[in-house]
């Protein structure tokens, strides 16, 4: 581990990112988790800060998916329910006049 503020500063950049929920991430981070990738894949032991690293991008990953299932659960319930509703807007036929 790095000691001194270099560790604590790579955190704070992990963490950064981390909090990116919009799922933007600039060419800096992309690259940073590519080289981690390829010392892995390497057998080059990994340092504790990019462990930090993977594992704020596995949470970031796991937080997207749930926010997307949760926006497509109130759709789907939205779409669903809105079925059921009356509504006093007049139906159109095909040449446009209302029935």
């Amino acid at each position: 581990m790095v000691g001194g503020n270099g560790g604590n500063q790579f955190r704070q950049y992990a963490g950064q990112n981390a909090g990116n929920l919009n799922g933007r991430r600039d060419a800096a981070y992309l690259q940073t988790q590519l080289l981690i990738a390829q010392k892995e894949e390497a057998g080059i032991q990994l340092q504790a800060e990019e462990y930090d690293l993977m594992a704020a991008t596995a949470d970031l990953d796991e937080i997207e998916e749930v926010n997307a299932n949760c926006i497509l659960m109130a759709n789907l319930h939205q779409a669903s329910s809105s079925g059921t509703q009356t509504d006093s807007t007049p139906v159109y036929d095909t040449d446009r006049s209302a029935e």
